[in-house]
C-alpha cells in the first residue's frame, strides 16, 4: 500500500461492497494486474451474506440458458444493455470460471444452477481462497461516506470511510440497491431511478385456496387492466399464491404494480392453455362419461385433488349432485373457475431473504462495453447498484458477474 501526499492509504482501485459483484471484480482484476493493489470495502461484519443466503443457502450460481438473445429476456430491466456484454462473459465463462477453481456446478431440472456441494460456503471459500492469493485487502466494518473526484492531470478518487480516508484511481460501486450510495452517486451527478420491490408473493385471501398451503400447479396468471401475464408454477401459501409463476410476474410489472400499491385483480387458468370453450366441451364430455358419479369422486384435468374440489364448491356443484344432474349453468361456471378465475389481490409479502428491488443508476449513464460510468471517468458500477434485475433463478448473479469481468478488462486495458 503506497502512501499519497495527503496520508490516506492510496489504493489503485478501490470496490465498494463486498458481495458478488464486487469480489468478482475484484478476483479478476487481481489476477490480470498482479502488482496493483486492490481493495474491497464492506460496510458489515463480513462479506458475501448475499451469496450466503441465496437459493436457500445453497447459492443459485447462474442459469443453464446459453444463447446471449435468450439469456437477456430474462431481465425486466437492463435486456437491451446487457446483450453486448453476454456476448463476451456469460453462463459457459462462468462454468469454466468456477471450474478453474475446483468448484463444479450442476444444473436442475428447471435449469437452475449451484455448486454440486450444494452449500454456498463452497462459492465463498472459493472467493475468499482467491482474495488471499491474489493479495486483495478486506476492510470489513468499513461505512462509506462520501466520495469525490479530483480534476487533475492524474485524477484520484477520494473515499471517506468510517475508518479513516482512502484514495484511488479506480473506483468501482457494487453496493447492490443501497439507498445511502445512490443519494451519494445522485449528488455527484447521476440519474437514479427510484426503488421498488421486484420479486415479491401475492396476499390473496380466498376461500378457493384456503388451506392448500404447499399446492403448486402449472397455471397461467394475468393482471386484469394490464398488459402483464406469465406461466408457470403458482404455489399456493399461507400469505396466499407465490412460486415462479408469480414471482416473474412481479418482477415484470414491478412498477405498475407498485403503482396500484399491490392492489388489483389477477385471473388465473389452472389448465395452462386451454381455453374456457374446450374445457366447457371436456366438461360435457366427462357428463357423458362418468353419469353416475359424483363430480367430487375423482378430480379431472391432473389437479390436485383438494383444489378440484374447492373450485367445484366455488362453481356451487353440490356434494349429491351426480356428473349427470349438472345443468348447462353449473358447467359454465365450472369452466370459468377453471380457466379464468377472478382472485383480488391485496398486498405483497417479500420474497424469502432474496430482496430484490427494480430501480437504482439510470442505464443511459453507463457505458455497457466497460461498465464505466459516461459522466465520470474511471467510476465503475457492477451489480444491482444499476438499474437492473431479473426473474428469479441465477440470474441476478450472472448479472453481477458479467460486470464484475467487463470492469476488470476494462481497468486492465487502460494500463
Amino acid at each position: 500500500m503506497k502512501n499519497t501526499h495527503n496520508h490516506s492509504a492510496f489504493f489503485d482501485t478501490i470496490i465498494v461492497g463486498g458481495g458478488a459483484a464486487g469480489f468478482f471484480t475484484a478476483l479478476n482484476l487481481a489476477k490480470n494486474l498482479p502488482t496493483q493493489t486492490v481493495a474491497i470495502l464492506e460496510r458489515g461484519k463480513s462479506v458475501l451474506e448475499k451469496v450466503r443466503i441465496s437459493g436457500g443457502g445453497r447459492c443459485n450460481v447462474t442459469h443453464a440458458e446459453f444463447i446471449p438473445n435468450e439469456l437477456v429476456n430474462n431481465y425486466p430491466r437492463g435486456a437491451k444493455e446487457l446483450l453486448g456484454p453476454f456476448h463476451s462473459f456469460m453462463t459457459g465463462d462462468t462454468i469454466s470460471w468456477f471450474e478453474e477453481r475446483d468448484v463444479a456446478l450442476k444444473i436442475e431440472e428447471d435449469g437452475r444452477m449451484f455448486p454440486t456441494s450444494d452449500s454456498s460456503q463452497t462459492i465463498i471459500d472459493c472467493f475468499t481462497k482467491e482474495a488471499q492469493k491474489h493479495k486483495i485487502t478486506i476492510l470489513k466494518e468499513y461505512a462509506l461516506k462520501e466520495f469525490s473526484h479530483t480534476k487533475t492531470e492524474n485524477p484520484v478518487w477520494d473515499v471517506l470511510t468510517s475508518k479513516g480516508n482512502l484514495s484511488c484511481t479506480n473506483l468501482v460501486v457494487a453496493t447492490g440497491s443501497n439507498p445511502k450510495i445512490w443519494k451519494q452517486l445522485n449528488k455527484l451527478g447521476h440519474s437514479i431511478t427510484p426503488a421498488v420491490p421486484s420479486l415479491f408473493t401475492l396476499n390473496i385471501k380466498d376461500t378457493r385456496i384456503e388451506g392448500l398451503m404447499g399446492l403448486s400447479v402449472e397455471a397461467a396468471v394475468q393482471v386484469i387492466g394490464l398488459p402483464l401475464a406469465s406461466e408457470g408454477p403458482l404455489l399456493i401459501t399461507h400469505w396466499g399464491m407465490s412460486g415462479p409463476g408469480v414471482l416473474k410476474l412481479s418482477a415484470w410489472g414491478a412498477r405498475e404494480l407498485n403503482e396500484c400499491n399491490y392492489r388489483f385483480q389477477i385471473k388465473v387458468n389452472w389448465l395452462l392453455h386451454e381455453s374456457q370453450e374446450d374445457t366447457m366441451d371436456e366438461l360435457v364430455a366427462l357428463k357423458d362419461k362418468y353419469a353416475k358419479q359424483s363430480p367430487y369422486t375423482y378430480a379431472q384435468f391432473e389437479l390436485p385433488k383438494r383444489l378440484w374440489k374447492k373450485l367445484l364448491v366455488a362453481a356451487q356443484i353440490e356434494e349429491h349432485l351426480k356428473w349427470a344432474d349438472l345443468p348447462k349453468a353449473k358447467l359454465i361456471a365450472l369452466s370459468q373457475e377453471l380457466t379464468q378465475g377472478i382472485y383480488q389481490v391485496h398486498g405483497k409479502s417479500t420474497f424469502k431473504e432474496e430482496f430484490v428491488t427494480a430501480g437504482g443508476v439510470a442505464l443511459k449513464e453507463i457505458n455497457f462495453k466497460t461498465f464505466e460510468s459516461k459522466l465520470f471517468p474511471n467510476l465503475y458500477m457492477a451489480g444491482e447498484v444499476l438499474n437492473i434485475d431479473a426473474i428469479t433463478g441465477g440470474f441476478n448473479f450472472q448479472n453481477a458477474w458479467t460486470g464484475g469481468y467487463h470492469i476488470a478488462q476494462a481497468i486492465t486495458h487502460k494500463q
